[in-house]
Protein backbone atom coordinates (compact mmCIF):
# COMPACT_ATOMS: atom_id res chain seq x y z
CA UNK A 1 0.00 0.00 0.00
CA UNK A 2 1.22 3.45 -1.17
CA UNK A 3 2.35 5.32 1.78
CA UNK A 4 2.12 9.43 2.59
CA UNK A 5 3.84 11.94 4.61
CA UNK A 6 -0.06 12.92 5.96
CA UNK A 7 -2.03 11.16 9.30
CA UNK A 8 -5.02 9.28 8.37
CA UNK A 9 -8.01 12.31 7.59
CA UNK A 10 -11.22 12.08 9.33
CA UNK A 11 -14.11 13.12 7.45
CA UNK A 12 -17.74 12.32 7.11
CA UNK A 13 -16.58 8.71 4.99
CA UNK A 14 -14.81 8.24 8.08
CA UNK A 15 -17.31 8.86 10.36
CA UNK A 16 -20.29 7.16 8.57
CA UNK A 17 -17.54 3.92 8.35
CA UNK A 18 -16.61 3.78 12.03
CA UNK A 19 -20.62 4.03 12.84
CA UNK A 20 -20.87 1.27 10.74
CA UNK A 21 -18.00 -1.20 12.52
CA UNK A 22 -19.38 0.10 15.95
CA UNK A 23 -22.85 -1.17 15.20
CA UNK A 24 -21.56 -4.67 13.56
CA UNK A 25 -23.51 -3.37 10.26
CA UNK A 26 -20.99 -5.19 7.72
CA UNK A 27 -19.54 -7.94 10.26
CA UNK A 28 -16.71 -5.62 11.01
CA UNK A 29 -16.08 -5.35 7.02
CA UNK A 30 -14.67 -2.90 5.22
CA UNK A 31 -14.50 -3.56 1.15
CA UNK A 32 -14.55 -0.61 -1.25
CA UNK A 33 -13.61 -0.94 -4.93
CA UNK A 34 -12.52 1.41 -7.79
CA UNK A 35 -14.76 1.23 -10.83
CA UNK A 36 -13.70 3.18 -13.91
CA UNK A 37 -15.58 2.66 -16.71
CA UNK A 38 -12.93 1.78 -19.22
CA UNK A 39 -13.80 4.71 -22.28
CA UNK A 40 -10.46 7.14 -21.62
CA UNK A 41 -7.69 7.86 -19.78
CA UNK A 42 -7.47 8.88 -16.06
CA UNK A 43 -7.06 12.45 -14.59
CA UNK A 44 -6.42 13.55 -11.44
CA UNK A 45 -10.13 13.82 -10.76
CA UNK A 46 -10.13 10.32 -10.81
CA UNK A 47 -6.44 9.65 -8.42
CA UNK A 48 -8.46 11.34 -5.86
CA UNK A 49 -11.11 8.51 -5.56
CA UNK A 50 -8.32 5.54 -6.27
CA UNK A 51 -6.19 7.39 -3.10
CA UNK A 52 -9.63 7.50 -0.85
CA UNK A 53 -10.91 3.82 -1.70
CA UNK A 54 -7.66 2.48 -1.48
CA UNK A 55 -6.81 4.54 1.31
CA UNK A 56 -10.01 3.91 3.32
CA UNK A 57 -9.50 -0.17 2.80
CA UNK A 58 -6.10 0.08 4.12
CA UNK A 59 -6.34 2.37 7.18
CA UNK A 60 -9.43 0.21 8.30
CA UNK A 61 -7.52 -3.13 7.22
CA UNK A 62 -10.11 -4.00 4.36
CA UNK A 63 -9.63 -4.91 1.01
CA UNK A 64 -9.97 -2.68 -2.50
CA UNK A 65 -10.83 -4.13 -6.03
CA UNK A 66 -10.40 -2.52 -9.26
CA UNK A 67 -13.08 -2.88 -11.18
CA UNK A 68 -13.27 -2.22 -15.11
CA UNK A 69 -17.67 -1.09 -15.14
CA UNK A 70 -17.58 -1.54 -19.09
CA UNK A 71 -21.06 -2.12 -19.46
CA UNK A 72 -21.03 0.23 -23.18
CA UNK A 73 -18.96 -1.09 -26.19
CA UNK A 74 -19.32 2.08 -27.71
CA UNK A 75 -15.83 3.71 -26.89
CA UNK A 76 -14.42 1.20 -24.38
CA UNK A 77 -11.12 -0.69 -25.54
CA UNK A 78 -8.33 -2.94 -23.85
CA UNK A 79 -6.16 0.58 -24.62
CA UNK A 80 -7.77 2.03 -21.86
CA UNK A 81 -8.11 -1.22 -19.65
CA UNK A 82 -4.24 -1.18 -20.16
CA UNK A 83 -3.68 2.60 -19.37
CA UNK A 84 -5.85 2.60 -16.09
CA UNK A 85 -3.60 -0.41 -14.89
CA UNK A 86 -0.69 1.02 -15.14
CA UNK A 87 -1.91 4.34 -13.54
CA UNK A 88 -3.49 2.64 -10.71
CA UNK A 89 -0.42 0.90 -10.09
CA UNK A 90 1.94 4.11 -10.37
CA UNK A 91 -0.12 5.77 -8.32
CA UNK A 92 1.42 2.82 -5.98
CA UNK A 93 -1.69 0.56 -4.81
CA UNK A 94 -2.25 -3.03 -5.76
CA UNK A 95 -5.16 -5.39 -5.72
CA UNK A 96 -3.28 -8.74 -6.03
CA UNK A 97 -5.83 -10.99 -7.51
CA UNK A 98 -9.10 -8.65 -7.41
CA UNK A 99 -9.12 -7.31 -10.31
CA UNK A 100 -12.86 -7.57 -11.76
CA UNK A 101 -14.58 -6.67 -14.92
CA UNK A 102 -18.51 -5.89 -15.16
CA UNK A 103 -18.24 -8.01 -18.34
CA UNK A 104 -17.40 -10.96 -15.95
CA UNK A 105 -20.93 -10.65 -14.44
CA UNK A 106 -23.63 -9.91 -18.07
CA UNK A 107 -25.22 -13.88 -17.62
CA UNK A 108 -25.97 -13.01 -13.76
CA UNK A 109 -27.02 -9.69 -14.41
CA UNK A 110 -29.08 -10.74 -17.14
CA UNK A 111 -30.51 -13.27 -14.95
CA UNK A 112 -31.55 -10.56 -12.28
CA UNK A 113 -33.31 -8.81 -14.81
CA UNK A 114 -35.26 -12.25 -15.60
CA UNK A 115 -35.97 -12.04 -11.72
CA UNK A 116 -37.59 -8.27 -11.85
CA UNK A 117 -39.57 -9.03 -14.55
CA UNK A 118 -41.40 -12.09 -13.23
CA UNK A 119 -41.75 -9.80 -9.92
CA UNK A 120 -43.60 -6.97 -12.06
CA UNK A 121 -40.63 -4.74 -11.73
CA UNK A 122 -39.67 -4.41 -15.41
CA UNK A 123 -40.75 -4.10 -18.62
CA UNK A 124 -39.79 -4.07 -21.96
CA UNK A 125 -41.09 -0.81 -23.69
CA UNK A 126 -41.10 -0.34 -27.50
CA UNK A 127 -40.78 3.64 -27.13
CA UNK A 128 -38.05 5.17 -29.20
CA UNK A 129 -35.83 7.00 -27.41
CA UNK A 130 -37.53 10.47 -27.87
CA UNK A 131 -41.01 9.14 -27.07
CA UNK A 132 -38.95 7.89 -23.75
CA UNK A 133 -37.58 11.31 -22.97
CA UNK A 134 -40.93 12.94 -23.52
CA UNK A 135 -43.18 10.67 -21.58
CA UNK A 136 -40.48 10.91 -18.63
CA UNK A 137 -41.30 14.68 -17.82
CA UNK A 138 -40.00 17.30 -15.87
CA UNK A 139 -38.54 18.39 -12.94
CA UNK A 140 -41.76 20.28 -12.61
CA UNK A 141 -44.50 18.19 -14.39
CA UNK A 142 -44.73 14.12 -13.60
CA UNK A 143 -43.79 11.87 -16.29
CA UNK A 144 -46.73 9.60 -18.15
CA UNK A 145 -46.63 5.94 -18.04
CA UNK A 146 -45.62 4.01 -21.45
CA UNK A 147 -47.92 2.45 -23.07
CA UNK A 148 -46.71 -0.62 -22.92
CA UNK A 149 -46.14 -0.89 -19.04
CA UNK A 150 -48.56 -2.99 -18.34
CA UNK A 151 -47.26 -5.94 -20.70
CA UNK A 152 -47.79 -9.03 -18.75
CA UNK A 153 -44.75 -11.24 -17.71
CA UNK A 154 -44.96 -13.98 -20.28
CA UNK A 155 -44.90 -10.68 -22.70
CA UNK A 156 -42.40 -8.88 -21.53
CA UNK A 157 -39.80 -12.52 -20.80
CA UNK A 158 -40.57 -13.73 -24.24
CA UNK A 159 -39.47 -10.20 -25.53
CA UNK A 160 -36.33 -10.03 -23.37
CA UNK A 161 -35.61 -13.29 -24.26
CA UNK A 162 -35.92 -12.46 -28.17
CA UNK A 163 -33.59 -9.22 -27.32
CA UNK A 164 -31.09 -11.29 -26.42
CA UNK A 165 -31.46 -13.77 -29.15
CA UNK A 166 -31.03 -10.54 -31.77
CA UNK A 167 -34.24 -10.38 -33.28
CA UNK A 168 -34.96 -6.89 -33.40
CA UNK A 169 -33.26 -3.72 -34.76
CA UNK A 170 -31.65 -1.17 -32.07
CA UNK A 171 -33.71 1.33 -30.62
CA UNK A 172 -37.01 -0.67 -30.76
CA UNK A 173 -36.96 -1.99 -27.67
CA UNK A 174 -35.40 -1.44 -23.87
CA UNK A 175 -36.14 -3.28 -21.01
CA UNK A 176 -37.08 -0.43 -17.74
CA UNK A 177 -37.60 -0.85 -14.23
CA UNK A 178 -41.21 -0.43 -13.38
CA UNK A 179 -40.68 2.06 -10.13
CA UNK A 180 -42.71 5.18 -10.52
CA UNK A 181 -43.65 7.93 -13.45
CA UNK A 182 -44.35 10.38 -11.11
CA UNK A 183 -42.01 10.49 -8.71
CA UNK A 184 -39.98 14.10 -7.91
CA UNK A 185 -36.49 12.34 -8.67
CA UNK A 186 -36.59 11.62 -12.42
CA UNK A 187 -34.08 9.04 -11.88
CA UNK A 188 -36.43 7.01 -10.82
CA UNK A 189 -39.05 7.44 -13.11
CA UNK A 190 -38.50 3.91 -14.75
CA UNK A 191 -35.18 3.98 -15.15
CA UNK A 192 -33.82 1.96 -18.53
CA UNK A 193 -31.88 -1.05 -17.84
CA UNK A 194 -30.96 -2.75 -20.60
CA UNK A 195 -30.68 -1.99 -24.19
CA UNK A 196 -29.96 -3.20 -27.64
CA UNK A 197 -26.45 -2.67 -28.99
CA UNK A 198 -24.58 -4.18 -32.30
CA UNK A 199 -21.37 -3.47 -31.27
CA UNK A 200 -18.80 -6.19 -30.30
CA UNK A 201 -17.61 -5.44 -26.98
CA UNK A 202 -13.65 -5.49 -26.20
CA UNK A 203 -14.31 -8.62 -23.84
CA UNK A 204 -16.80 -10.56 -25.03
CA UNK A 205 -17.08 -9.61 -29.04
CA UNK A 206 -20.50 -10.42 -30.26
CA UNK A 207 -21.75 -12.94 -27.41
CA UNK A 208 -23.99 -10.25 -26.37
CA UNK A 209 -26.39 -7.53 -28.38
CA UNK A 210 -28.14 -6.22 -25.35
CA UNK A 211 -25.99 -4.65 -22.75
CA UNK A 212 -26.95 -3.70 -19.40
CA UNK A 213 -26.93 0.34 -17.79
CA UNK A 214 -24.24 1.91 -15.67
CA UNK A 215 -26.73 2.25 -13.06
CA UNK A 216 -28.53 -1.34 -12.67
CA UNK A 217 -24.47 -3.14 -13.37
CA UNK A 218 -23.20 -1.07 -10.72
CA UNK A 219 -24.62 -1.52 -7.19
CA UNK A 220 -25.16 -5.24 -8.69
CA UNK A 221 -21.48 -5.69 -9.10
CA UNK A 222 -21.02 -4.34 -6.08
CA UNK A 223 -22.92 -6.38 -4.38
CA UNK A 224 -21.81 -9.63 -6.15
CA UNK A 225 -18.22 -8.21 -5.19
CA UNK A 226 -19.21 -7.97 -1.50
CA UNK A 227 -18.57 -4.32 -1.14
CA UNK A 228 -19.23 -2.58 2.01
CA UNK A 229 -19.27 1.13 1.19
CA UNK A 230 -19.87 1.94 -2.46
CA UNK A 231 -17.79 5.62 -2.88
CA UNK A 232 -19.15 7.71 -5.56
CA UNK A 233 -19.29 11.54 -6.56
CA UNK A 234 -21.66 13.60 -5.91
CA UNK A 235 -23.44 12.86 -9.45
CA UNK A 236 -24.52 9.84 -8.40
CA UNK A 237 -26.35 11.45 -5.57
CA UNK A 238 -29.69 11.14 -7.23
CA UNK A 239 -29.53 7.77 -8.26
CA UNK A 240 -28.48 6.21 -4.86
CA UNK A 241 -32.26 5.65 -4.59
CA UNK A 242 -32.04 3.77 -7.44
CA UNK A 243 -29.13 2.14 -6.09
CA UNK A 244 -31.14 1.10 -3.02
CA UNK A 245 -34.29 -0.12 -5.08
CA UNK A 246 -32.44 -2.54 -7.42
CA UNK A 247 -30.93 -4.88 -4.53
CA UNK A 248 -33.91 -4.27 -1.86
CA UNK A 249 -36.42 -5.35 -4.73
CA UNK A 250 -33.79 -8.33 -5.12
CA UNK A 251 -33.29 -9.23 -2.15
CA UNK A 252 -29.74 -9.56 -2.62
CA UNK A 253 -27.33 -11.09 0.28
CA UNK A 254 -24.69 -8.20 0.12
CA UNK A 255 -26.06 -4.36 0.51
CA UNK A 256 -23.09 -1.89 0.14
CA UNK A 257 -23.66 1.72 1.29
CA UNK A 258 -23.49 4.05 -1.11
CA UNK A 259 -21.70 7.34 0.00
CA UNK A 260 -21.24 10.68 -2.10
CA UNK A 261 -18.67 13.14 -2.09
CA UNK A 262 -17.55 16.25 -3.98
CA UNK A 263 -15.51 15.64 -7.15
CA UNK A 264 -12.04 17.38 -7.92
CA UNK A 265 -12.12 20.36 -10.11
CA UNK A 266 -9.01 21.96 -10.61
CA UNK A 267 -7.82 25.39 -11.77
CA UNK A 268 -6.54 25.82 -15.00
CA UNK A 269 -7.44 22.71 -16.50
CA UNK A 270 -11.08 20.48 -17.54
CA UNK A 271 -11.42 17.36 -15.71
CA UNK A 272 -14.48 16.19 -18.36
CA UNK A 273 -13.64 13.18 -20.27
CA UNK A 274 -16.05 14.01 -22.79
CA UNK A 275 -14.08 17.11 -23.12
CA UNK A 276 -10.42 15.48 -22.54
CA UNK A 277 -11.61 13.32 -25.48
CA UNK A 278 -12.59 16.61 -27.74
CA UNK A 279 -9.05 18.08 -27.21
CA UNK A 280 -7.42 14.79 -28.00
CA UNK A 281 -9.11 14.57 -31.38
CA UNK A 282 -9.51 17.63 -31.78
CA UNK A 283 -5.38 17.91 -31.69
CA UNK A 284 -5.73 20.69 -29.54
CA UNK A 285 -2.98 18.33 -27.40
CA UNK A 286 -0.33 15.15 -29.18
CA UNK A 287 -2.46 12.68 -27.22
CA UNK A 288 -3.50 11.16 -23.77
CA UNK A 289 -0.34 11.32 -22.48
CA UNK A 290 0.49 14.62 -23.34
CA UNK A 291 2.31 16.44 -20.50
CA UNK A 292 -0.18 19.35 -20.69
CA UNK A 293 -3.19 17.09 -19.69
CA UNK A 294 -4.54 16.42 -16.35
CA UNK A 295 -4.67 12.79 -17.33
CA UNK A 296 -2.08 10.70 -14.90
CA UNK A 297 -0.24 9.32 -18.31
CA UNK A 298 0.09 13.43 -19.21
CA UNK A 299 1.40 13.83 -15.51
CA UNK A 300 3.91 10.82 -15.37
CA UNK A 301 5.50 12.22 -18.41
CA UNK A 302 5.98 15.66 -17.14
CA UNK A 303 7.28 14.38 -14.24
CA UNK A 304 5.35 14.42 -11.75
CA UNK A 305 6.06 12.05 -8.72
CA UNK A 306 3.46 9.51 -7.55
CA UNK A 307 3.65 10.59 -4.22
CA UNK A 308 3.30 14.21 -4.27
CA UNK A 309 -0.19 13.39 -6.48
CA UNK A 310 -0.84 11.58 -2.96
CA UNK A 311 -0.35 13.57 -0.47
CA UNK A 312 -2.43 16.42 -2.57
CA UNK A 313 -5.24 13.91 -2.86
CA UNK A 314 -5.13 14.03 1.16
CA UNK A 315 -4.52 17.32 1.57
CA UNK A 316 -7.85 18.54 -0.11
CA UNK A 317 -9.86 16.18 1.35
CA UNK A 318 -13.35 14.73 1.06
CA UNK A 319 -16.43 17.20 1.08
CA UNK A 320 -19.80 17.46 0.56
CA UNK A 321 -19.93 20.53 -1.60
CA UNK A 322 -17.83 20.92 -5.06
CA UNK A 323 -15.36 23.85 -5.11
CA UNK A 324 -12.69 24.98 -7.76
CA UNK A 325 -9.37 23.75 -6.10
CA UNK A 326 -6.45 26.19 -6.60
CA UNK A 327 -4.13 24.42 -8.99
CA UNK A 328 -1.47 26.10 -7.05
CA UNK A 329 -2.00 23.93 -4.41
CA UNK A 330 -0.72 20.92 -6.29
CA UNK A 331 2.12 22.72 -7.44
CA UNK A 332 3.21 23.66 -4.30
CA UNK A 333 2.87 19.78 -3.49
CA UNK A 334 4.84 19.10 -6.52
CA UNK A 335 7.56 21.66 -5.75
CA UNK A 336 7.58 20.02 -1.71
CA UNK A 337 8.59 16.48 -3.14
CA UNK A 338 10.89 17.41 -5.71
CA UNK A 339 13.04 19.89 -3.30
CA UNK A 340 13.36 17.03 -1.50
CA UNK A 341 14.33 14.39 -3.98
CA UNK A 342 15.16 15.71 -7.34
CA UNK A 343 19.00 16.08 -8.11
CA UNK A 344 20.22 19.17 -8.70
CA UNK A 345 22.50 19.54 -12.17
CA UNK A 346 23.64 22.47 -14.45
CA UNK A 347 22.04 23.05 -17.53
CA UNK A 348 21.95 26.06 -19.83
CA UNK A 349 18.70 26.74 -22.04
CA UNK A 350 19.49 29.98 -23.76
CA UNK A 351 23.20 29.11 -24.75
CA UNK A 352 25.88 32.55 -24.33
CA UNK A 353 29.72 31.91 -25.24
CA UNK A 354 32.23 33.08 -22.58
CA UNK A 355 35.80 32.36 -22.64
CA UNK A 356 38.22 32.60 -19.52
CA UNK A 357 41.06 34.95 -21.11
CA UNK A 358 43.39 34.34 -18.75
CA UNK A 359 42.06 30.04 -18.08
CA UNK A 360 45.41 28.15 -19.86
CA UNK A 361 44.59 26.56 -22.87
CA UNK A 362 43.70 23.30 -22.70
CA UNK A 363 43.25 22.91 -19.74
CA UNK A 364 40.06 21.19 -17.40
CA UNK A 365 39.10 20.85 -13.94
CA UNK A 366 36.31 18.24 -12.84
CA UNK A 367 34.81 19.26 -9.75
CA UNK A 368 33.20 17.02 -7.40
CA UNK A 369 29.87 18.42 -6.91
CA UNK A 370 26.73 17.09 -4.95
CA UNK A 371 23.45 16.14 -5.97
CA UNK A 372 21.94 18.15 -3.14
CA UNK A 373 23.62 20.24 -0.88
CA UNK A 374 21.19 19.33 1.87
CA UNK A 375 20.90 15.65 1.31
CA UNK A 376 24.66 14.50 1.24
CA UNK A 377 23.22 10.52 0.87
CA UNK A 378 22.42 11.70 -2.82
CA UNK A 379 25.60 11.19 -3.55
CA UNK A 380 27.86 13.67 -6.33
CA UNK A 381 29.32 13.82 -9.77
CA UNK A 382 32.18 15.38 -11.47
CA UNK A 383 31.78 18.17 -13.22
CA UNK A 384 33.98 19.44 -15.94
CA UNK A 385 35.31 23.21 -15.86
CA UNK A 386 37.31 24.69 -19.17
CA UNK A 387 38.79 27.72 -20.89
CA UNK A 388 34.95 28.03 -22.86
CA UNK A 389 31.64 27.82 -21.09
CA UNK A 390 28.06 28.46 -21.80
CA UNK A 391 26.20 30.82 -19.40
CA UNK A 392 22.78 32.00 -19.71
CA UNK A 393 21.70 35.09 -21.92
CA UNK A 394 19.72 36.94 -19.08
CA UNK A 395 22.49 36.49 -16.66
CA UNK A 396 24.26 39.34 -18.93
CA UNK A 397 23.07 42.46 -19.69
CA UNK A 398 25.46 44.89 -21.53
CA UNK A 399 23.56 48.19 -20.01
CA UNK A 400 22.37 46.99 -16.66
CA UNK A 401 19.31 48.83 -14.33
CA UNK A 402 20.27 49.34 -11.30
CA UNK A 403 18.95 45.75 -9.89
CA UNK A 404 20.10 44.04 -12.30
CA UNK A 405 23.10 41.54 -10.09
CA UNK A 406 24.46 38.90 -12.73
CA UNK A 407 26.50 39.83 -15.47
CA UNK A 408 27.47 42.99 -16.81
CA UNK A 409 30.38 44.49 -18.15
CA UNK A 410 33.61 45.05 -15.85
CA UNK A 411 31.55 43.69 -13.21
CA UNK A 412 32.42 40.42 -11.15
CA UNK A 413 29.91 37.34 -10.13
CA UNK A 414 30.61 33.57 -8.97
CA UNK A 415 30.00 30.45 -11.39
CA UNK A 416 28.55 27.98 -9.06
CA UNK A 417 31.28 25.74 -7.42
CA UNK A 418 33.87 27.29 -8.80
CA UNK A 419 35.85 30.49 -9.43
CA UNK A 420 34.99 34.20 -9.32
CA UNK A 421 34.82 35.82 -13.04
CA UNK A 422 34.43 39.01 -14.19
CA UNK A 423 33.65 40.75 -17.85
CA UNK A 424 36.33 42.37 -19.54
CA UNK A 425 34.86 42.26 -22.64
CA UNK A 426 31.83 42.05 -25.47
CA UNK A 427 31.51 40.47 -28.84
CA UNK A 428 28.91 41.25 -31.05
CA UNK A 429 27.14 39.54 -33.98
CA UNK A 430 28.36 42.60 -36.89
CA UNK A 431 25.20 41.76 -38.78
CA UNK A 432 22.24 41.80 -35.94
CA UNK A 433 24.24 43.87 -33.47
CA UNK A 434 23.26 40.63 -30.66
CA UNK A 435 25.75 40.03 -28.34
CA UNK A 436 27.60 37.00 -29.12
CA UNK A 437 30.23 35.93 -27.22
CA UNK A 438 31.82 37.19 -23.85
CA UNK A 439 35.46 37.18 -22.63
CA UNK A 440 36.22 37.33 -18.88
CA UNK A 441 38.86 36.78 -16.59
CA UNK A 442 39.54 34.82 -13.43
CA UNK A 443 40.53 34.51 -9.70
CA UNK A 444 42.50 31.46 -8.93
CA UNK A 445 42.34 32.10 -5.72
CA UNK A 446 38.51 31.76 -5.27
CA UNK A 447 38.05 28.07 -6.23
CA UNK A 448 36.67 27.91 -2.79
CA UNK A 449 34.02 30.20 -3.49
CA UNK A 450 35.63 33.09 -1.48
CA UNK A 451 37.90 35.81 -2.47
CA UNK A 452 41.08 35.52 -0.01
CA UNK A 453 40.95 39.39 0.56
CA UNK A 454 37.31 38.91 1.73
CA UNK A 455 36.11 40.83 -1.45
CA UNK A 456 32.40 39.35 -2.04
CA UNK A 457 29.89 39.65 -5.38
CA UNK A 458 26.06 39.49 -5.44
CA UNK A 459 25.27 36.56 -7.48
CA UNK A 460 26.17 33.37 -8.44
CA UNK A 461 25.38 31.66 -11.82
CA UNK A 462 25.17 28.33 -13.19
CA UNK A 463 27.28 27.39 -16.48
CA UNK A 464 28.54 24.12 -18.14
CA UNK A 465 31.62 23.98 -20.22
CA UNK A 466 31.49 24.27 -23.92
CA UNK A 467 33.79 21.06 -24.53
CA UNK A 468 31.85 18.77 -22.18
CA UNK A 469 28.15 19.22 -22.44
CA UNK A 470 25.56 17.89 -24.76
CA UNK A 471 23.03 18.84 -26.44
CA UNK A 472 19.69 18.89 -24.73
CA UNK A 473 15.66 19.99 -26.25
CA UNK A 474 13.95 21.52 -23.62
CA UNK A 475 9.80 21.69 -23.49
CA UNK A 476 8.71 24.17 -21.86
CA UNK A 477 5.28 23.37 -20.24
CA UNK A 478 2.62 25.99 -18.86
CA UNK A 479 -0.84 25.55 -17.74
CA UNK A 480 -3.47 24.79 -20.87
CA UNK A 481 -5.78 27.25 -20.29
CA UNK A 482 -5.74 30.87 -19.99
CA UNK A 483 -8.00 30.99 -17.05
CA UNK A 484 -8.68 29.26 -13.85
CA UNK A 485 -12.47 28.03 -14.67
CA UNK A 486 -12.22 27.09 -18.61
CA UNK A 487 -16.18 25.89 -18.52
CA UNK A 488 -17.74 29.39 -17.33
CA UNK A 489 -18.33 32.21 -20.08
CA UNK A 490 -17.59 31.10 -23.25
CA UNK A 491 -19.12 28.66 -25.33
CA UNK A 492 -16.42 26.81 -26.73
CA UNK A 493 -14.12 26.20 -23.38
CA UNK A 494 -11.38 25.63 -26.14
CA UNK A 495 -11.63 29.72 -26.57
CA UNK A 496 -9.43 29.54 -23.48
CA UNK A 497 -6.48 27.31 -24.83
CA UNK A 498 -2.82 29.00 -23.37
CA UNK A 499 -1.48 29.59 -26.87
CA UNK A 500 1.50 29.38 -24.91
CA UNK A 501 1.17 26.48 -23.04
CA UNK A 502 4.57 24.64 -25.07
CA UNK A 503 7.65 26.56 -25.92
CA UNK A 504 10.22 24.17 -27.55
CA UNK A 505 14.07 25.02 -27.09
CA UNK A 506 16.42 22.50 -28.97
CA UNK A 507 19.68 24.66 -28.47
CA UNK A 508 20.26 23.73 -24.40
CA UNK A 509 23.05 22.27 -23.08
CA UNK A 510 23.10 20.34 -19.99
CA UNK A 511 26.47 18.73 -18.13
CA UNK A 512 27.78 15.53 -19.04
CA UNK A 513 26.51 13.59 -15.83
CA UNK A 514 23.08 13.76 -17.77
CA UNK A 515 24.20 11.48 -20.85
CA UNK A 516 22.64 8.52 -19.67
CA UNK A 517 20.02 9.67 -17.81
CA UNK A 518 16.80 6.67 -17.93
CA UNK A 519 13.20 8.53 -19.45
CA UNK A 520 11.00 9.76 -16.30
CA UNK A 521 14.49 10.78 -13.94
CA UNK A 522 13.80 13.91 -12.42
CA UNK A 523 16.40 17.02 -11.85
CA UNK A 524 16.69 20.37 -10.35
CA UNK A 525 17.81 22.59 -13.26
CA UNK A 526 19.97 25.00 -10.66
CA UNK A 527 18.29 28.34 -10.66
CA UNK A 528 15.65 27.48 -13.86
CA UNK A 529 13.34 24.63 -12.45
CA UNK A 530 12.32 21.26 -12.36
CA UNK A 531 12.60 18.46 -15.44
CA UNK A 532 12.46 15.41 -16.30
CA UNK A 533 13.56 13.23 -19.05
CA UNK A 534 11.00 12.67 -21.90
CA UNK A 535 10.60 9.15 -23.85
CA UNK A 536 10.97 10.61 -26.87
CA UNK A 537 14.64 10.97 -26.07
CA UNK A 538 17.46 8.93 -28.03
CA UNK A 539 20.81 8.30 -28.48
CA UNK A 540 21.17 11.30 -30.91
CA UNK A 541 19.33 14.26 -28.55
CA UNK A 542 17.97 14.33 -24.64
CA UNK A 543 14.66 15.64 -24.28
CA UNK A 544 13.38 17.10 -21.24
CA UNK A 545 9.77 18.42 -19.70
CA UNK A 546 9.70 21.11 -17.31
CA UNK A 547 7.62 19.76 -14.36
CA UNK A 548 7.24 23.70 -13.09
CA UNK A 549 9.83 26.13 -12.05
CA UNK A 550 11.57 26.99 -8.66
CA UNK A 551 8.85 29.15 -7.33
CA UNK A 552 5.07 29.89 -7.54
CA UNK A 553 5.01 32.15 -9.86
CA UNK A 554 5.77 31.56 -13.69
CA UNK A 555 8.55 34.19 -13.42
CA UNK A 556 12.42 34.22 -14.78
CA UNK A 557 14.71 33.71 -11.68
CA UNK A 558 15.84 35.92 -10.09
CA UNK A 559 19.29 37.43 -10.86
CA UNK A 560 20.52 38.12 -7.13
CA UNK A 561 19.15 34.21 -6.17
CA UNK A 562 21.89 33.07 -3.59
CA UNK A 563 22.71 29.37 -4.43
Amino acid sequence: MAQTNLSPPFDFIREMIEEHLRTNRFQGRVMTRFPPEPNGYLHIGHAKSVCLNFGIAAQYGGTCNLRMDDTDPSGENQEYVDSIIQDVKWLGFEWKDRLFYASDYYEQLYQYAVQLIKKGKAYVCSLNAAEIRDYRGSLTEPGRESPYRNRSVEENLNLFERMRAGEFKEGSHVLRAKIDMASPNITMRDPIMYRIRYEPHYRTANQWCIYPMYDFAHCLSDSIERITHSICTLEFENNRPLYDWFLDELNVEYHPQQIEFARLNLGYTVLSKRRLIELVEDKCVRGWDDPRMPTLAGMRRRGYPPDAIRNFCERISVAKNDSLIDVALLEHCLRENLNEKAQRVMAVLHPLRLVIDNYPEGQTEEWDSPYHPQNPEMGSRKVPFSRTLYIEQEDFLENPPKKFYRLAPGREVRLRYGYFIKCVNVIKDPKTGQVAELHCTYDPETRSGFAPNGRKVDATIHWVSADHSIPAEVRLYDRLFRVANPLEGKSDFKEYLNEKSLETIRSCRVEPSLAHASPGSQFQFERVGYFCVDPDSSDKVLVFNRILTLRDSWSKASGKEKI
